[in-house]
């Protein structure tokens, strides 16, 4: 579970994107780095490669291990999709749609995962 400090900023956060303004980057990666945290809890495993540039890369899902180069499961975002998704203001459709969540290879379908706070 998130800590009550991490909730408070992921939702104001999500509150800054919604009004169209930029949030503090040093907030938003710790933002970032918490909901990571929280979803290698949720899903620990080594199959599924979860990047958000320029902050940080997770593996997370049970299933076949990857050791080496380029993951055969690789979910690629931006903090502000990762958190709108977090807090429930995106759904996993609409941001693959939108192009901002890039999703491939077997088990990278994470959605179940949202929203998260």
């Amino acid at each position: 579970m998130l800590s009550s400090h991490d909730q408070q900023l992921l939702h104001t956060i999500a509150a800054a994107y919604v009004r169209g303004e930029k949030p503090d980057p040093n907030d938003e990666r710790l933002v970032v780095k918490a909901i990571l945290a929280r979803l290698s809890e949720l899903e620990p495993g080594r199959s599924v490669e979860l990047r958000i540039p320029p902050y940080a890369a997770i593996q997370l899902v049970a299933g076949h291990t990857h050791r080496r180069g380029t993951p055969s499961a690789v979910v690629e975002t931006n903090a502000q999709t990762l958190i709108a998704l977090a807090v429930g203001d995106l759904t996993w459709q609409a941001a693959v749609a939108a192009g901002t969540l890039i999703a491939g290879g077997e088990r990278s379908d994470i959605s179940r995962l949202f929203p998260l706070a």
